[in-house]
């Protein structure tokens, strides 16, 4: 059966600042995920001295790093889809996030929930034996009415979520084909002005205040209402607004003002967490509708002031753009097992934390990125990691960024299928 036409749109050329966008958020990821290991709030293993010192740091890209995520990944489906057609679609999207997310629940992440286990409930028995335990979905780690769910996803949920979303969004317009263009025509209409800041950011803000305290976050898919609000609603304005010219320039003028108001939001939540975060008492009603607003600004504004500033300075190409764009996805999947492999094997040597930390973060940089270097020259673990299937050598490639495109792979629907 031919592939509906209906489908395809000519989206404009190929966007290299969502390239840089989408391999900024992800390197965050180390950033913030070895910041985890030190401060106060709960994670899977933890460093014998936690600290708040850092808190307010882990603040500046808490509130919006993962929305960011799904908005260039919503942007991508729309290109992607653009560009393809339907057929063939799902199956590809598929392929590209449910191999790598079953691959890294049954090998990547049993190494964190294991120690996890070794260094919360003192568990004793070798990593074989807690395997077996793993796979068969043992449900005896507990501490208190909190047990381990097993096998799970840790850092890999953010694929799943993708997927559905995905699957969700591709079923509509089957069903609808009328949806897309309906929802471009809108995005051009009604988001090209100051609106594109406006409504996302009171959209954020009524969501955390009907649903954040009602459903708080899970990552377990089911009953995580207050995330699927907020991700897939991010991940659909990406989708609509892909194509779309007003809204994106509207953000690259404003950036300099959705900076500081971002900032802001940042500095006075940062305060207010650090009066009443441990504090029984209730905070006055205007101290907590401005702390809504300051996450909201947050939220929404920092992610405006980014994606405006690398439209004005970062929509180019370079061999280095070309090497991150397919090297991020297989370093994401790696690097939290990585940090909380090493973090284990650092305990016993006692260093000081800020020189630990350091050397976590280079020890899981340079662990991932020469993961990648063999992941990518294997043609059976290429799929694995969500790479395109091909040569176990790099080939060298005709000139032109066309031949480049058709090279790396689209291993998730994000920019470097946006051309």
């Amino acid at each position: 059966m031919a592939a509906p036409t209906l489908f395809k749109e000519d989206l404009g050329q190929r966007r290299y600042d969502l390239d840089w966008v989408r391999i900024g958020a992800f390197m965050l990821l180390i950033l913030y995920h070895v910041g985890m290991y030190y401060v106060t709030w709960d994670w899977h293993v933890k460093s014998p001295q936690p600290s708040a010192a850092i808190e307010p740091l882990m603040m500046l890209t808490s509130p919006w790093r993962l929305s960011l995520l799904f908005l260039v990944s919503g942007v991508a489906t729309g290109f992607l889809l653009a560009r393809q057609g339907s057929r063939g679609f799902l199956k590809l999207r598929s392929t590209r996030l449910l191999i790598p997310l079953i691959f890294g629940m049954l090998v990547i992440v049993p190494p964190q929930s294991y120690l996890q286990v070794v260094e919360k409930l003192r568990y004793a028995g070798g990593f074989a034996e807690f395997y077996r335990l793993y796979i068969t979905g043992f449900h005896g780690f507990c501490s208190g009415g909190d047990c381990l769910i097993m096998p799970t996803w840790n850092h890999l949920w953010f694929v799943a979520y993708l997927w559905v979303y995905t699957v969700v969004l591709y079923i509509a317009v089957r069903l609808s084909p009328s949806l897309v263009p309906w929802l471009r025509r809108l995005a051009e209409r009604r988001l090209s002005g100051i609106r594109i800041l406006l409504l996302p950011f009171a959209y954020l803000c009524a969501i955390r205040l009907g649903l954040g305290d009602r459903f708080p976050p899970n990552h377990a898919l089911l009953g995580d209402w207050y995330n699927h609000a907020l991700y897939f609603g991010v991940f659909l304005l990406g989708f609509a607004l892909a194509g779309t010219r007003g809204a994106w320039g509207m953000m690259e003028r404003t950036r300099w003002i959705t900076l500081g108001l971002a900032v802001i939001g940042w500095a006075y939540l940062t305060a207010y967490i650090g009066a009443f975060g441990h504090d029984a008492a209730t905070p006055p009603l205007p101290l907590r509708l401005f702390a809504l607003w300051s996450f909201g600004a947050e939220q929404w504004l920092a992610i405006a002031a980014i994606v405006g500033f690398a439209h004005r300075h970062l929509n180019r190409d370079n061999a280095a753009r070309r090497y991150l764009t397919s090297a991020i996805f297989p370093v994401y999947i790696l690097h939290q097992t990585v940090i909380v492999v090493v973090a284990h094997a650092l305990k016993p040597s006692h260093l000081y934390a800020p020189i630990e930390g350091v050397l976590l973060v280079l020890v899981t940089a340079a662990s991932c990125f020469l993961g990648y270097e063999a992941i990518r020259r294997v043609r059976l673990l290429r799929p694995l990691f969500g790479l395109e299937a091909g040569a176990a050598r790099p080939r060298k490639l005709a000139a032109g960024p066309s031949a480049v495109a058709q090279r790396l792979a689209p291993e998730l629907a994000v920019p470097q299928d946006i051309n």
